[in-house]
């Protein structure tokens, strides 16, 4: 275990650009991410602040908080996402992994004119050599008057450099990030997207950013940069 754990450890700060589920925390580590995405339609900016801490080394707490601004309704918090994740399955392997995690956690509004939310949902990773497969799903059941919702997450994401692990010490790595994304509300279709991107992974910090374009609907697009920080 202690050698998969050595294979692997260059490749422990990788995931995709949307969503945060997938990443592993051991226990008592935390990562703080903050992110900013620009939505060309409506000149809106989106700022989200995530953490993530590790109850134990297959459990986790996910947090997360966006405020965004508008040109014509001003600047606000949005809600506060908690999820708690427990990895069921975990099958390590010569330069890989797989694992599978459940998650369930609410929905809290920020504010008296929002309702609240329960989520539950899945992520999926499969990891080998130069790539990674994250699959995430969640589901949020609205209380009150708040609508019902969902995502999904399918990310892939390969190691453009090095091409080949030094024998000894830890290189910074650039994994090129492709995704195809959903976002549904009740009483309308489901908004599919693609995500292409780029990340600058150290040890301790992940430099990423992307591309977002909508695929249906009113096939708007948007910018996301982000910084994360592994302790």
């Amino acid at each position: 275990m202690t050698l998969i754990a050595m294979l692997n450890i260059q490749s422990a700060n990788s995931m995709g650009l949307r969503s945060l589920v997938a990443l592993p925390i051991n226990l008592h580590g935390y990562v703080v991410r903050f992110s900013y995405q620009h939505l060309t339609a409506g000149d809106r900016d989106n700022f989200i602040i995530s953490t993530a801490y590790g109850l134990s080394n297959d459990q986790a707490l996910l947090l997360g908080i966006p405020y965004q601004e508008k040109p014509n309704d001003g600047a606000r918090f949005g809600d506060l996402s908690a999820l708690y994740r427990h990895t069921v399955i975990q099958n390590d392997f010569f330069s890989g992994t797989s694992r599978l995690a459940l998650l369930a956690g609410a929905i809290v509004p920020s504010d008296h004119d929002r309702d609240p939310a329960v989520q539950a949902g899945f992520v999926y990773t499969f990891f080998k050599d130069r790539y990674e497969v994250d699959i995430d799903v969640l589901y949020q059941t609205g209380i009150d008057n708040r609508l019902n919702s969902g995502r999904y997450d399918l990310s892939w994401q390969y190691r453009l450099s090095p091409s080949l692990y030094p024998d000894w010490g830890v290189e910074s790595e650039i994994h090129a990030v492709t995704e195809l994304n959903g976002r549904w509300q009740e009483g309308n279709e489901i908004t599919h997207q693609v995500t292409i991107g780029l990340q600058l992974i150290n040890p301790t910090w992940v430099i990423e950013g992307g591309f977002i374009k909508n695929l249906n609907n009113n096939n708007d697009s948007s910018f996301l940069l982000s910084a994360r920080f592994h302790f």
